[in-house]
């Protein structure tokens, strides 16, 4: 079967999509709304789930990969839900102390996605740590719809601090080499952004089409940042003019780079959304700007 991207579906069904895994209407409001465009016999139950994560299609690192080593981590949380509880990753043939990156997922939880970015991560020579914002309710529920019902039950206050105690839990790494990044998508993105402006622990952020920070905090970054975003995402983009703006007055270490033509979640390999080349070149300067910023 041949995969499908974001070009087999009206603009109009994407926008719907965007607002439906955002909360931001139902699943009636996107099927009654993506039932206008649905075409040659395909209803929109069937658009929807074409749209949704093939999580095992997309895997690039198995749990079992001998080259990593993985297990669930558990650290306090004082300020927090009390603990924090992720998965933990290193390259299995560790050779001295390595860079920590925080991996913060999208709204739906520790999902087995993010679970592979980390993977990923720990190829490229990282030590990566992806926290589960959802363990105090139970954990990331194994069904996408579920987790989005989830989320909004969690006291954000409590789940920012759970993802700042888990960035002073990996400044402390003992196989660590007292040099954390943080990459998020979405959700995640934006809790880069809050960790930036709220801690003094990140030495180097690379959110991924995530809500900013108020313009105000923007002057207490210390970290450098790689910011990516979509072309095709006008919810997420109306807030970067300010951004920028509040960046540039900071005289704040950064990049940004606009990805034209693709949508939001276009790093995201497990959906028709994700752009292989927009996602390839984003990658690729990730691990470049961790590589600059965390060695050595």
């Amino acid at each position: 079967m041949t995969r499908k991207t974001a070009a087999d579906f009206h603009p109009e069904v994407l926008k719907l999509f965007d607002l439906f895994v955002h909360g931001l209407i139902d699943r009636r409001s996107f099927l009654d709304g993506a039932k206008r465009f649905a075409v040659g016999g395909v209803g929109a139950a069937a658009v929807l789930e074409a749209l949704s994560p093939r999580f095992a299609e997309a895997e690039q690192v198995k749990k079992d990969d001998p080259r990593i080593k993985g297990k669930t981590l558990e650290a306090p949380s004082p300020d927090g839900y009390g603990t924090v509880k992720g998965y933990f990753v290193e390259p299995a043939n560790r050779s001295g102390n390595l860079p920590v990156i925080l991996v913060i997922h999208e709204n739906r939880g520790l999902n087995p996605h993010i679970e592979d970015i980390a993977r990923r991560l720990a190829l490229d020579n990282f030590i990566a740590f992806a926290p589960d914002a959802l363990a105090p309710l139970g954990g990331y529920p194994g069904d996408e719809d579920k987790a989005r019902e989830l989320f909004p039950k969690l006291d954000q206050t409590k789940t920012r601090n759970d993802f700042v105690a888990a960035l002073s839990l990996l400044k402390k790494c003992p196989i660590g080499n007292g040099k954390v990044g943080a990459v998020g998508f979405c959700y995640g993105g934006g809790v880069v952004n809050f960790l930036a402006t709220n801690s003094t622990e990140l030495d180097a952020g690379a959110p991924f089409y995530g809500a900013q920070p108020p313009a105000e905090a923007v002057t207490k970054i210390k970290s450098s940042l790689l910011i990516h975003y979509a072309g095709n995402d006008d919810r997420i983009n109306a807030g970067w003019p300010a951004y920028e703006a509040a960046l540039k007055a900071a005289k704040t270490d950064y990049q940004a780079f606009i990805y034209p033509g693709v949508q939001h979640g276009f790093n995201n390999d497990t959906t028709p959304r994700y752009d292989e080349a927009a996602a390839k070149l984003a990658w690729s300067r990730t691990i470049d700007f961790f590589n600059a910023h965390l060695r050595g």
